[in-house]
């Protein structure tokens, strides 16, 4: 009965074990946006990944039910895993959904490997399944402007220059000044998205850092920056910030968020919906907010955002 038991895990292990190297080859694949016909952009953000203080909880998986991608129009379901569904054609999901998957597995591939170095004694059986990881809420909030909001444009470079993004009050005033700003302007909401996920604080790190990575990855430069106190300028062979090009079409923006509070957003997708879903995030407090992101093109001295750049750089954005 060991012998079986113990042979029955090894499949379990190979099995997720296989499915996160294949998730990280088809990131490769698939998430790959060409920055070479991209505008410059901008970047606002900070944050810190603390260890919680330990607690209690109920054993009872990772959130993975939690995600709903707005703008794709998925709400998981079927048996197992949700996040199985985008990644083989099912439903939407996108690439937040996808990264989402790939951190959930991993923990869950951890915790078969973690397993074999506990007794199987009682007591350590109830001792694992008493605890179990904090979980993370993740954000990502997307939104197509009309090019016409520059006024919105020179507000996050101001905040830029002016925000002190190593402290969370810093992060949490350029997070409301962010919201604000959009919220004044609702007749240049064109297109939008907004995807929510729920992770173990193990590896929310490393997942928003992914998110982060494949968003900055769409600009071909970063001209306006300021992470954590640092604020960086453009180099010599960088075009400065400055006006678009006349014939401008958009303006696209993404805030990305890790906070502690358990957002439900509704998941339609609406103006109506846009203002409650930024209203929810402007209202997020400092000792909630974990990190902050805010990412927006173009940037640069007569460059330009056309449409058809705008669906492929992001191309899970919905037509209001």
């Amino acid at each position: 009965m060991f012998k079986l038991t113990r042979f029955n895990w090894l499949k379990r292990k190979r099995f997720f074990s296989f499915l996160v190297i294949s998730s990280i080859i088809s990131s490769f694949l698939f998430i790959n946006p060409d920055p070479a016909s991209a505008a410059s952009g901008g970047r606002i953000g900070g944050g810190s990944f603390q260890s919680p203080s330990p607690r209690s909880q109920n054993y009872g998986g990772y959130g993975g039910n939690n995600f709903r991608g707005y703008g794709s129009g998925y709400r998981g379901g079927g048996i197992g895993f949700p996040f199985l569904l985008p990644i083989f054609g099912f439903g939407g999901g996108g690439i937040f959904g996808f990264l989402i998957l790939m951190s959930i597995v991993g923990v869950i591939v951890n915790s078969f490997k973690n397993s074999s170095n506990f007794s199987n004694s009682s007591n350590n059986s109830i001792l694992s399944q008493s605890t179990n990881p904090s979980k993370v809420s993740l954000i990502q909030f997307q939104i197509g402007l009309l090019a016409s909001a520059k006024e919105i444009q020179m507000k996050l470079r101001e905040l830029a220059s002016s925000s002190n993004t190593s402290t969370s009050s810093g992060l949490q005033r350029v997070l409301q000044d962010t919201t604000l700003a959009l919220l004044r302007k609702p007749e240049l909401w064109v297109y939008s998205n907004i995807e929510t996920g729920s992770v173990p604080f193990a590896s929310a790190e490393s997942t928003f850092n992914r998110i982060s990575i494949t968003e900055r990855s769409k600009l071909k430069a970063e001209l306006t920056s300021n992470y954590s106190g640092q604020i960086t300028t453009p180099t010599n062979n960088e075009s400065n910030p400055g006006d678009s090009d006349s014939t401008n079409e958009y303006i696209a923006i993404t805030i990305l968020v890790a906070t502690k509070k358990d957002l439900r957003l509704n998941d339609s997708l609406s103006n109506e919906q846009i203002t409650e879903a930024l209203r929810l995030l402007g209202s997020i407090s400092s000792n909630d907010l974990i990190a902050l992101e805010v990412i927006w093109q173009p940037d640069g001295e007569g460059e330009t955002l056309r449409e058809e750049e705008l669906i492929t750089q992001y191309p899970n954005l919905k037509h209001l």
